[in-house]
């Protein structure tokens, strides 16, 4: 053997033995992915996916997609080589794994609390949507969760409607905390609730927080609405997370509205939504907008606040357009369908 080859062959021999050393180091970093779509006025496994009762509804006609992102699992560690394929791809990223799963938390944990994003996400959609069609929608005070041996364990439930603190009718979560920090901790709060149809008056002990010895009775009020009409969302049980909520609001606009919003084009989007429309950033936009790309979707509604990182993503012909409310949502589709797009912004706007 030459001089030559032995050191072409030390040297391959170093290469694969870096490489399998590459693939068996893990790193602290997650990959974000572009993930499936899915049409919002189609289709989930034979249902319509926004399906309206107590109201009229309309043909719609186009695909709206909601975009999601492929993500390492939590219970899932990531190697050295792995993550370096993913750095090269630009449909890809490679994200600190604290910053999207704090430390120990499991993938069953991680499931439950996108599927609790989500269901916020679609309520938000719907009194979004029912606010911009022109109905009234009033708001209450739910209890979400009760702290195990609290002072409110045993008292109140899951799911109670929160009417009064101590007399005064609550309107908000806020008037919820403030009426009960008022008090010293080992004074009592009277509260009145709606459980099961009935209305009950509960006298409930305040005790000490830890952190910072406010008042508290153990329980996590949340904001609820009284929704004059049915609206159910379904969607495939593997997405989770806030950010479809744009796109469901303007599915529920478009079923609910004359005429088809879309008129037969291909839009995609993403983008948290509140319940007075405003359109909140999201992780992932450049594997959204690649996805959608991808898709053959011909314009894609960002959140304005991801739109630093909206300007570097692969979206090949597709227009990207920042919206910042649910109204300006349905404006740059309007214009984009009649063909006036001059005005339209880009990113960064």
């Amino acid at each position: 053997m030459t001089r030559r080859s032995a050191t072409l062959a030390v040297a391959g021999a170093l290469i694969v033995a870096l490489v399998a050393v590459a693939s068996l180091l893990n790193v602290p970093y997650v990959v974000y992915s572009p993930g499936p779509v899915e049409d919002t006025l189609g289709t989930w496994d034979g249902d319509q996916v926004v399906q309206i009762d107590g109201a009229e509804t309309y043909e719609t006609e186009g695909e709206l997609d909601l975009t999601t992102v492929g993500v390492t699992s939590a219970d899932a560690e990531l190697d050295l080589l792995t993550a370096l394929r993913a750095w090269a791809d630009p449909d890809r990223a490679v994200v600190p794994r604290e910053l999207v799963y704090p430390e120990g938390t499991t993938a069953e944990e991680s499931r439950q609390r996108n599927a609790a994003m989500l269901a916020g996400s679609e309520q938000n959609a719907e009194v979004a949507a029912l606010r911009k069609l022109g109905y009234e929608v009033p708001t209450k005070v739910l209890v979400d969760s009760v702290l195990e041996d609290a002072p409110a364990d045993g008292v109140l439930q899951p799911g109670d409607v929160i009417v009064r603190v101590d007399g005064t009718r609550v309107t908000g979560r806020q008037d919820v905390v403030d009426a009960i920090t008022a008090h010293e901790p080992g004074e009592t709060v009277e509260m009145v609730i709606g459980r099961d149809g009935q209305k009950l008056t509960e006298t409930v002990e305040t005790t000490a927080a830890e952190d910072d010895g406010r008042a508290l009775v153990g329980f996590t009020p949340v904001p609820g609405y009284d929704l004059p009409v049915d609206i159910s969302i379904g969607i495939d049980e593997r997405i989770g997370g806030p950010s479809a909520g744009m796109i469901f609001a303007v599915a529920i606009y478009d079923t609910m509205t004359p005429g088809a919003l879309l008129d037969g084009r291909h839009i995609a989007g993403t983008g948290e939504i509140s319940a007075e429309g405003d359109v909140g950033p999201i992780g992932g936009i450049q594997q959204k907008i690649a996805a959608a790309s991808d898709d053959g979707a011909q314009l894609f509604l960002a959140p304005e606040g991801n739109c630093d990182e909206a300007v570097d993503a692969n979206n090949g012909d597709m227009r990207v357009v920042p919206v910042g409310t649910l109204d300006e949502a349905v404006s740059t589709i309007e214009a984009f369908v009649d063909g006036q797009t001059g005005d339209l912004r880009s990113c960064p706007s």
